[in-house]
């Protein structure tokens, strides 16, 4: 045993002090070797030669990536933004897109900090394109005798861009908007305006007379505005409001079915689901509207099965029944001309392809569209009822796809015990009579092999020695060559955890508030090194002073994640990305120790050399930019400092008042590198190629 071979070296003389400097010879294997009993979970093939195939595998992108995402010959992630239909050459390459955004303006990047969102709108549009082929295709084979008209929901992600990308690609198809506030309808009939005159804004969520207000606004800006009651009170407030304005409303229900799916998703469905209106409820409107001479109004039946529908049974368990329920408001004259069907088309987050999970979905869209329209059929021609049109409020399915965050490990914990001296033998030889008889133990059990008896002898002298600790009868130097010498014992004998905590420039609380919140799993790997093999098992640790603020939970039930080690020759910066995040995170994130949100830069492929090109990128909040959002007010906090260094900085005042001005305006991330940011935030204003002439936005003013 070599590493252990200095504790019977010569004991120093009474009352000498040896300096610890830290070293310690390199560690050799137990006799008999590692004990089978204490073998850990491989996660990563050690023996032969790796491969981009193999790392595929490993992080299951043929699963959960497919058709977007793929390890390209480089080792690096590229993006397929036509799907399926992309060529070779098409291809995006993450890692070039990440080098674009982070180098210096001087070097032809855009200076941005990250961590970074990376927006593809070609993959929105291919997801929007597919969703509306899938339906087309189900009507056209099934003989059915109406059409699809989606909307978009934009509580999913309400980013400027991405709305207005959704009405752009969408007018083909009459798509068009679900709205549940009072600025989300606002935004929703803003864009609309640049829509399809024949598509839909859906105005969900509970109403006052303002809101009520507004969408009747909306209707004589002729927009194809329908209000959706949640509570048969809002029948009262919608009869009103239309006859104050003179605006005759188009009405929708929603109704709460008895169809209901398990887990987290499904907590808004079924009987006690928060929204929608009952049998009786529903009886009850249409009977009012009826006597008010506006049952011709009631127009649409909305739903909502729940979030991540996990299979198709349960799928068309529900439009049965919802379907059911329009046939017998059609039977009661009610002039009823469209289902929508709501959201809950799921996707992949785990690539298993299951419906075991809320993080998995067992069909692909075509079955999704055709379980739809053979469900509505049915229950239609079973009642003689006119085929409705059918609205689907896809959100997650339509943009999570298309986002991309990137972040940076910028240092890992190592899970390898603490290196301790040659001193080792006089730190041990200090300790007090029952512990020495606990070390004397735990060497015995050593040479013998005696794991058990090691890992028992191991706990007990560092229980023993930290009590002493605690009581001022060791030293701080003593304990840490116990606490480093039980680690190596436990690492020799594989009792020792191998997992390294990796330290990620990021807000977890900011970025992946679901992980957080919820538990939701997104697919999280090295975008670059994947022809190399992962040689770690990993947890991400964030910046945020919080206990939660870690990654730990990974798709497949894994509680690592494969990575590669930070110190290696040449590893440079380790950039890592979650996938499949567009919907919801953004606008449920939130400023835990004041982090912002990251840095935008929206991606298109071009045919110039590296076959994208950037039209909008926009640096992340600033430190003003959060202090502001919690009613601080930046300037006045600058004033105060600025003239506190003004008095007490002397000579050294204009440097340090500069220095301040710079933290105002940086990002609140960390910086490692002062030449991949320069502190002119900026707005690219839309180039035909990466390389071309750009035009420069200044998002922010350096001086207040």
């Amino acid at each position: 045993m070599p590493a252990m071979a200095c504790v019977d070296a010569a004991v120093p003389p009474p009352g000498h002090v040896f300096p610890w400097d830290g070293s310690l010879p390199t560690s050799g294997a137990f006799p008999g070797g590692t004990p089978a009993s204490a073998s850990t979970q491989t996660t990563v093939e050690r023996s032969g030669t790796w491969s981009t195939d193999l790392s595929s595998a490993l992080y299951k992108v043929e699963g959960w990536g497919v058709p977007y995402f793929t390890v390209n010959s480089s080792g690096n992630i590229s993006v397929r933004p036509f799907g399926s239909a992309t060529l070779p050459h098409q291809e995006i390459d993450l890692m070039k897109v990440v080098k674009k955004a982070s180098d210096p303006k001087s070097s032809g990047g855009l200076s941005l900090q990250l961590p970074v969102i990376l927006r593809f709108p070609d993959v929105l549009k291919n997801r929007l394109e597919s969703l509306n082929s899938a339906f087309h295709f189900a009507i056209q084979s099934n003989g059915y005798e109406s059409h699809y008209q989606g909307v978009y929901p934009v509580k999913c992600n309400q980013d400027r861009d991405i709305v207005e990308d959704i009405v752009e690609y969408g007018s083909t198809f009459c798509f068009g908007l679900e709205a549940g506030s009072k600025p989300e309808l606002l935004l929703a009939m803003s864009c609309l305006s640049k829509g399809s005159p024949d598509a839909l804004l859906i105005c969900n969520g509970y109403k006052d007379e303002d809101y009520v207000s507004l969408a009747l606004m909306a209707r004589r800006l002729y927009l194809n505005t329908v209000i959706v009651l949640e509570q048969e009170e809002e029948l009262h407030t919608v009869v009103e409001t239309s006859r104050k304005l003179g605006i005759r409303p188009v009405i929708g229900l929603r109704a709460k079915l008895r169809t209901k799916h398990s887990g987290h998703f499904g907590s808004t469905s079924g009987e006690k689901g928060k929204f929608g209106l009952t049998t009786t409820q529903i009886l009850s409107v249409a009977r009012k509207l009826q006597s008010l001479d506006m049952l011709d109004c009631l127009q649409l039946l909305h739903f909502h099965i729940g979030s991540q529908i996990p299979s198709t049974s349960l799928l068309a368990d529900g439009i049965g029944e919802a379907a059911q329920i329009y046939c017998e408001l059609a039977r009661l004259g009610a002039s009823m001309h469209v289902i929508d069907i709501g959201g809950g088309l799921g996707i992949d987050y785990d690539g298993s392809h299951s419906s075991a999970s809320d993080m998995s979905v067992s069909y692909g869209l075509d079955e999704y569209a055709s379980t739809v329209v053979r469900a509505i059929q049915y229950a239609c021609n079973l009642k003689h009822v006119r085929h409705p049109i059918i609205c689907s409020e896809s959100g997650r399915a339509l943009v999570s796809h298309h986002s991309i965050l990137v972040f940076e490990a910028v240092s890992s914990k190592s899970a390898d015990p603490e290196i301790i001296g040659q001193n080792l033998a006089y730190l041990l030889d200090a300790l007090e009579d029952d512990a020495r008889a606990d070390h004397r133990k735990l060497m015995a059990s050593a040479v013998q092999g005696e794991y058990d008896n090691c890992i028992f002898y191991a706990d007990q002298l560092k229980r023993r020695c930290v009590e002493q600790f605690k009581d001022g009868v060791l030293g701080l130097e003593h304990l840490a060559a116990v606490d480093a010498l039980c680690d190596l014992v436990f690492r020799e004998i594989g009792a020792s955890d191998p997992v390294r905590t990796y330290h990620v420039n990021l807000s977890i609380f900011s970025s992946i508030p679901d992980f957080w919140a919820i538990g939701q799993l997104f697919p999280v790997l090295p975008i670059h090194r994947l022809d190399q093999r992962p040689e770690v098992n990993g947890v991400l640790a964030d910046l945020t002073c919080d206990s939660d603020g870690k990654l730990d939970k990974f798709i497949g039930g894994d509680t690592s994640l494969p990575l590669h080690d930070l110190s290696g020759a040449g590893a440079g910066e380790y950039y890592l990305g979650m996938f499949l995040g567009g919907a919801y995170q953004e606008a449920l994130g939130g400023l835990h120790n004041l982090f912002g949100g990251p840095s935008v830069v929206r991606v298109v492929q071009s045919e110039g050399p590296h076959s994208f090109a950037v039209t909008r990128a926009v640096l992340g909040p600033s430190c003003t930019d959060v202090l502001r959002a919690m009613h601080h007010e930046p300037e006045l906090m600058f004033d105060v400092l600025k003239h506190r260094a003004e008095e007490y900085a002397g000579v050294h005042g204009d440097a340090l008042v500069c220095s301040l001005a710079r933290a105002f305006h940086s990002m609140p991330y960390l910086v490692y590198d002062a030449m991949a940011v320069e502190h002119e935030g900026a707005a690219l204003a839309g180039s035909s190629d990466e390389d071309d002439d750009v035009e420069w936005e200044f998002m922010r003013c350096l001086s207040f």
